[in-house]
């Protein structure tokens, strides 16, 4: 039975651990960004991106679910047919109401896996004798073998009711081969001898004939249905999250290669403010500038699981989206150190900044979200550094950027290229406090207010008091 390919886990030159995509068709996202857009872990077990969109009904629907979003796709067409599908989904949502839930599922699994006598013979005298044995003898594994049939029968039943829907056969998309492959599965003759709907109690002859069908004739055929009942559970279980969420189905785009959005929010939040993205070919670096807690780094989350969630075919946090697919998806959020690896801060930045121009000197479409780039050194080292960097940036065809910075100096040096859309964050004044209203507006920030927080907050009465 054909399972979803994972992404594969190699080494990088240093021995660190990345993730490649399996095939062309895949966005290539590493560790360190899906742990940024928190996909499947967050810190103090808050929730997680699965655990927002996992809506399935099957453990078996849950795992594929998984496997999707550990693959999001670079290809236009695929992200394509999951959007046909996900919009088919979302109209006729109860035709697929029949498809069995993880009672069902579990059941089959035990049956076809619990090692329960399975009769081969083909002769009918003795095959009549061990079934009348099994009946009698064995009195755990029969009822077994009765509870996984009637399992089957019921998941078999089920899909013959959905298929009666006249709407699935139009689905397009990801769809319109799983249902086809689903029909043409639940017709096959050796599915005849299923017993009819309220059917009382089977001789043990019946049941162990039947049995034996499903255990043996079409074994690959019962498991080979049961893997496109978690499929379908998998693609309705992202359909839901996109209606009962409000997302956005994206515009999707193959050329030119740019971002633009309105009304992107990020799903955790409360209250969230939305704000606008547009970076493209004529500013393709979009600087980001403002003081701390204005929302400049929950701005690059928010985006980034927009971005994310768009290259998995799903709807987006926002009012709307248009976007063309990239081959990298890399963020810069939370750069780490290591003491075990011997490297510092500054060189956790410097081998992340090196993965970004790896990938964009290989010639790949990049989008990379850099949060306060080289804060690990001096003032004087990380404006060099930066300027350096962000100006080889913004020359990089087919590539888009976002990039905070406390850095205001480099303001004039951006708005000199000519390809840099300057923004920012500001907090605002409000009896004698700071407040903040998340909204984002053109422009580079000149507030600087560090030594104005720690005053709020009280830090210089605590030290100023003596002991």
């Amino acid at each position: 039975m054909p399972l979803l390919s994972l992404p594969r886990e190699l080494k990088n030159v240093r021995g660190r651990r990345i993730l490649a995509a399996a095939d062309p068709d895949e966005m290539v996202m590493d560790a360190r960004t899906y742990r940024d857009l928190e996909v499947f872990e967050a810190d103090g077990g808050a929730l997680t991106l699965f655990d927002l969109c996992n809506r399935t009904r099957t453990e078996g629907g849950a795992r594929l679910l998984r496997a999707r979003m550990k693959k999001p796709f670079a290809s236009a067409s695929k992200i394509r047919r999951v959007q046909d599908a996900v919009r088919f989904t979302l109209l006729h949502r109860k035709a697929f109401n029949p498809l069995p839930g993880q009672g069902i599922a579990a059941g089959i699994e035990r049956y076809f896996h619990s090692g329960l006598p399975l009769l081969t013979t083909e002769r009918q005298l003795e095959f009549l004798l061990e079934a009348l044995e099994v009946r009698f003898g064995d009195l755990r594994s029969y009822w077994g073998i009765v509870a996984g049939l009637q399992q089957t029968t019921a998941m078999l039943r089920a899909l013959r009711r959905m298929m009666r829907e006249p709407e699935l056969s139009e689905a397009p998309g990801e769809l319109a081969p799983w249902l086809e492959e689903i029909r043409r599965l639940i017709a096959r003759p050796a599915f005849d001898l299923l017993p009819e709907e309220g059917h009382g109690e089977l001789s043990p002859w019946r049941v162990m004939r039947i049995d034996r069908v499903f255990r043996s004739d079409e074994r690959e055929t019962i498991e080979r249905l049961l893997h496109l009942v978690f499929q379908l559970d998998a693609v309705l279980a992202m359909a839901d999250t996109v209606r009962v969420e409000g997302f956005t189905i994206p515009v999707l785009q193959e050329s030119p290669f740019e971002v633009a959005a309105d009304g992107v929010f990020h799903p955790f939040l409360d209250a969230p403010v939305p704000n606008p993205v547009h970076i493209d070919q004529t500013e393709r670096l979009l600087f980001l500038t403002g003081p701390n807690m204005a929302g400049k780094t929950t701005y690059l989350r928010a985006f980034a699981t927009s971005l994310y969630l768009a290259h998995l075919g799903m709807g987006v946090p926002a009012k709307s989206f248009r976007f063309a697919p990239c081959t990298n998806f890399f963020s810069a959020i939370t750069v780490t150190d290591s003491v075990r690896e011997g490297v510092s801060f500054f060189r956790a930045e410097a081998l992340r900044m090196k993965a970004i121009a790896d990938a964009i000197a290989r010639g790949r479409r990049v989008i990379a979200l850099i949060d306060e780039p080289f804060k690990g050194t001096n003032v004087k080292d990380a404006l060099d550094a930066s300027r350096a960097v962000l100006l080889r940036l913004t020359e990089k065809e087919d590539c888009l950027f976002i990039v905070t910075s406390h850095l205001i100096e480099l303001g004039d040096d951006m708005k000199a290229t000519g390809r840099v859309r300057c923004c920012r964050f500001e907090a605002n004044e409000h009896e004698g406090r700071l407040e903040f209203d998340y909204v984002m507006r053109a422009g580079v920030s000149a507030q600087r207010l560090g030594v104005r927080v720690l005053r709020e907050e009280g830090v210089f009465d605590l030290l100023d008091r003596g002991r």
